[in-house]
């Protein structure tokens, strides 16, 4: 089944609790703001609406007041995701890591400003971590396709539509790999974010069809949880919507969604995170980027191109691999 330990990830959530709270704080933040954004737009247009002479006015205004508001909250969120990446993710992904290895990290509200010294030492800016992060996401696109996806454990004929709906499975289950790279970064104490961040998806794609097993697992255990999570928020959703003007019984779907998804970002992302760091570390031990592997990823992905040639431009970037190193 998974090469994962569900008991260490959860040991290790239990000993960065400061980060969970932190991450409870930003997303039920967030979801928040969603709700009041969402709330205020629907009682504006159904005062608005009232001036209409339409019979439907009060209701049709209601709703589209409730989608502005929404989408208000949307881009404040699009423009703050580089501080959530840096401090919240990359802090907590540092934390992760040192456990992982066996490294004392500090307790209490502590750890979060021993972590943020860890990510400022790799990263001295927030634009260069979130410029890595992108290329990473878009690099790993190729592999699924490199290594064969589903086909390469399926070898069976006429299931083509099968395999092409379980690929896109497979590719959506990749989510966290970019947080597994960036954890790489930061365990061996790289100067280089961008060299570093390249052998990182090498190794990832040298041993994909094993990552690509685990990530599947831990996909199809989150999505299980995330689905319970959402009907579980359907009530208070429901009860939020129940004070807002009209029958705006449809945001009540919406706003279980966002609940879901704050829910998931604070407690199942950290999981899901834990646990694939631990199957890549496991994997990648002693071995050195492939060569081969570099040039298969250049020609399938112009995200890793563009990440290589910033390797190569960067100080400390070349095309001489050497085998990674744990950190200290």
């Amino acid at each position: 089944m998974w090469d994962f330990s569900i008991a260490k990830s959860v040991s290790i959530m239990m000993r960065t609790w400061p980060f969970i709270v932190f991450r409870m704080i930003v997303y039920f933040g967030i979801t928040v703001a969603y709700i009041m954004a969402t709330g205020t737009g629907a009682s504006v247009g159904y005062g608005v609406g009232h001036i209409s002479t339409d019979p439907d006015g009060p209701m049709s205004f209601a709703l589209w007041g409730g989608v502005v508001g929404f989408g208000v909250v949307s881009i404040a969120v699009y423009w703050i995701r580089e501080y959530i990446l840096y401090v919240l993710k990359a802090g907590h992904i540092a934390v992760m890591v040192h456990l992982i290895d066996g490294h004392d990290v500090p307790d209490g509200q502590n750890q979060i400003a021993y972590a943020k010294e860890v990510v400022t030492q790799r990263f001295a800016e927030a634009n260069i971590l979130f410029v890595v992060d992108q290329l990473v996401k878009g690099a790993i696109r190729a592999i699924t396709g490199l290594i064969g996806g589903i086909a390469a454990f399926l070898p069976i004929p006429g299931l083509s539509g099968l395999v092409g709906f379980i690929n896109t499975v497979i590719r959506i289950s990749l989510t966290y790999v970019d947080e597994i790279i960036l954890g790489y970064n930061i365990r061996i104490n790289s100067n280089s974010p961008f060299e570093t961040a390249r052998q990182g998806v090498v190794l990832y794609a040298q041993n994909g069809k094993h990552m690509v097993k685990n990530a599947v697992w831990l996909a199809a255990i989150m999505w299980g949880v995330s689905f319970v999570i959402f009907l579980l928020m359907l009530a208070p959703a429901a009860a939020i919507l129940w004070v807002m003007p009209g029958q705006l019984a449809g945001w009540a779907f919406v706003l279980a969604i966002v609940f879901a998804w704050a829910f998931k970002a604070a407690f199942i992302e950290p999981f899901a995170i834990a646990s694939l760091m631990q199957v890549y570390f496991e994997a990648i031990e002693g071995q050195v980027p492939n060569p081969e592997w570099d040039h298969r990823l250049a020609e399938a992905s112009s995200k890793f191109r563009e990440l290589r040639d910033k390797a190569l431009g960067s100080f400390g970037g070349g095309s001489r691999w050497e085998a990674p190193k744990t950190a200290a």
